[in-house]
């Protein structure tokens, strides 16, 4: 036996549809905001396990493809309590990518989040789509905004899709969501806007640091009240012509602009 397997929780092998247990993880690997009744989130592939895992997070639970247990890695084989291991078929239809990870975690949502009033921050004011979230929060993480505050109408942070698409950011990002305008009261550094139509040109402008970029809807852009808090408005200019930029597009460029800011005053 293995030196993984010595010391690995003995699995419990699933083979019924029906089960309990593989019911719970179906509703939690598919559902998008059953993480918020549930206080638990689902992870696949062994790119976003292993960087759970760098992050020190323990999974409540481990499932591994049958395929795929006796090779396992050792962290992955030892990381939780509890071993699942499912028939490939069963774990291609809990799977949530088009070609199964063959290991996923469940782990223990995140609860004593507060606002951090003078971490650098993006504001995310209803945007909708999924993969844009997640662009954004692996953006903010790779230009040290350390926070994210989702307001009310913006896609759910710890689903399945936002999760797949900011490839591990979560585990270092502070993450609020399902905010009203009145908690970003708690913030004390300044709120930036960004415009492709009125504003200083983002490369003309002093940004200041720490501060709170605020990110709006696809569609509508930020909200009035939103616009009316800001000090600082940037335009990103489009010599190219477009009317406007994906607003994880936008969100990478200014993100950037402010990190070479803060790197010139360091």
């Amino acid at each position: 036996m293995s030196t993984a397997r010595q010391f690995a929780a003995l699995p419990v092998t699933l083979t019924a549809r029906n089960n309990p247990l593989l019911k719970e993880l179906r509703k939690v690997a598919q559902d998008n905001v059953a993480y918020r009744k549930g206080g638990r989130y689902w992870v696949e592939g062994e790119h976003l396990c292993a960087a759970a895992l760098l992050r020190g997070l323990q999974p409540v639970i481990a499932v591994f493809s049958e395929d795929y247990w006796p090779l396992a890695r050792m962290e992955y084989a030892q990381a939780a309590p509890k071993n699942v291991v499912l028939p490939v078929k069963l774990f291609q239809e809990l799977s949530g990518l088009e070609s199964h990870g063959r290991v996923g975690f469940v782990l223990d949502l995140p609860l004593d989040a507060v606002v951090q009033p003078v971490t650098p921050t993006v504001i995310l004011d209803r945007v909708q789509d999924a993969g844009n979230v997640g662009s954004i929060l692996r953006s903010a993480s790779a230009f040290g905004f350390g926070q994210v505050i989702a307001l009310k109408g913006t896609a759910a942070l710890w689903s399945p899709k936002v999760l797949r698409a900011a490839m591990g950011a979560h585990f270092g990002l502070n993450l609020l969501e399902v905010m009203g305008l009145t908690d970003l009261s708690a913030l004390t550094v300044p709120l930036v806007v960004t415009s492709s139509h009125h504003g200083t040109r983002i490369q003309d402008l002093v940004l200041p640091h720490p501060c709170a970029w605020v990110m709006g809807h696809e569609g509508q852009g930020v909200c009035a009240e939103l616009m009316d808090r800001a000090t600082v408005f940037a335009r990103i200019g489009q010599p190219g012509g477009e009317e406007s930029l994906n607003v994880a597009a936008a969100a990478a460029i200014c993100l950037h602009a402010s990190a070479m800011w803060a790197a010139k005053a360091a």
